[in-house]
């Protein structure tokens, strides 16, 4: 029996088909026979969660959705069929909850629980509704907005007391402080303006006090050298003086001003030849007396000569009485 090309074609064509369909259901996770680990979750809101959507267990990818059916007529209850990629000791008190992703593909997640017993192949898992990121917002806004009524119903009542409080007098004096305001604010332009004048690069003050600082730091600079060999020579003074005996100088100085003091105090006494000198007023009467004898001595030879010495061959004896006092003329030459 010959078979026509025709025929051939036909029959490669649908097995190609065939191959083609069970290759899409194969890549979105159905399968002719239903062969593997399944688990179902019961929804009544999927979420948008399509065939093939993977499912995590602590981030880890254990399976993807493999079918998605309706329980009842009404589409209230809808049952998601889960294909495990291996078999998993999954606790039987474990949640499976559906996570929205806004920018991607939402996925299930299934969050362990702590029983000893685990789930077996053909076992409904617990299910959970899942807030997602708009509900997570909103609950947090929620107290915040409480907050801001209670915030806003204070502020109105501070707002009455305010309208309460400013009378046509307070308001007076207000628009008198903000007037005040605006000359202070003047007053703060004209300061600011002299201390811009005042740090002004070329005729400031500042600027000036400047140039004088880098004047002087200059002279020092320029005269650094002197200043060191300055600072050098007070060192070594400064080395001189403590090396000197200061503590022997100053023991000699000591016994110098001590025997000194012995001197005076011999002095003041009446014990030795100077100490009696000085205090015995005898010795001055003898010694005043003594110089005046010798005064009127000296006028009886000048005004008596002949009586000392006689040298005249015819010449007569002076026979007058000596002197007992001396002349007024010694007198004053003595004084």
């Amino acid at each position: 029996m010959t078979v026509s090309n025709e025929t051939k074609v036909g029959a490669l064509t649908a097995v190609a088909i065939t191959l083609l369909i069970l290759s899409f259901n194969f890549l979105k996770g159905k399968t002719l026979l239903k062969s593997g680990n399944y688990l179902y979750a019961k929804y009544t809101d999927t979420k948008g969660v399509k065939i093939s959507n993977p499912v995590y267990v602590n981030g880890f990818q254990v399976g993807a959705v493999a079918d998605i059916e309706n329980a009842d007529p009404t589409l209230q209850s809808l049952i998601v069929a889960i294909k495990l990629t291996d078999v998993y000791d999954i606790p039987a008190n474990s949640i499976a909850v559906i996570n929205e992703n806004p920018l991607g593909t939402p996925s299930i997640e299934i969050k362990l629980g702590n029983s000893k017993t685990f789930l077996q192949q053909g076992d409904t898992l617990q299910t959970a509704e899942s807030k997602g990121l708009l509900s997570g917002v909103m609950d947090k806004l929620g107290p915040v907005t409480a907050q801001l009524e209670k915030t806003i119903a204070t502020l109105d009542v501070v707002l009455k007391n305010i309208n309460s409080v400013f009378d046509p007098q307070t308001k007076n004096n207000l628009q008198a402080v903000i007037a005040n305001v605006n000359k202070t604010t003047e007053s703060l332009v004209v300061s600011s303006a002299s201390l811009q004048q005042m740090l002004n690069q070329q005729t400031g003050v500042l600027a000036q006090s400047m140039n004088n600082v880098n004047k002087f730091t200059k002279n020092l600079s320029d005269n650094n050298e002197k200043i060191s060999q300055t600072l050098t020579n007070v060192t070594k003074t400064s080395e001189n003086f403590a090396k000197a005996d200061l503590a022997g100088s100053v023991d000699q100085l000591k016994l110098a001003i001590g025997n000194l003091n012995k001197l005076v105090d011999k002095i003041n006494s009446n014990d030795g030849s100077l100490g009696k000198l000085i205090n015995d007023k005898t010795l001055y009467n003898n010694l005043n007396n003594t110089i005046k004898s010798a005064n009127i001595l000296v006028d009886d030879l000048r005004v008596h000569p002949k009586r000392y010495v006689n040298i005249s061959v015819f010449g007569k004896k002076d026979k007058t009485g000596p002197l007992m006092a001396p002349l007024a003329d010694s007198v004053k030459e003595n004084q």
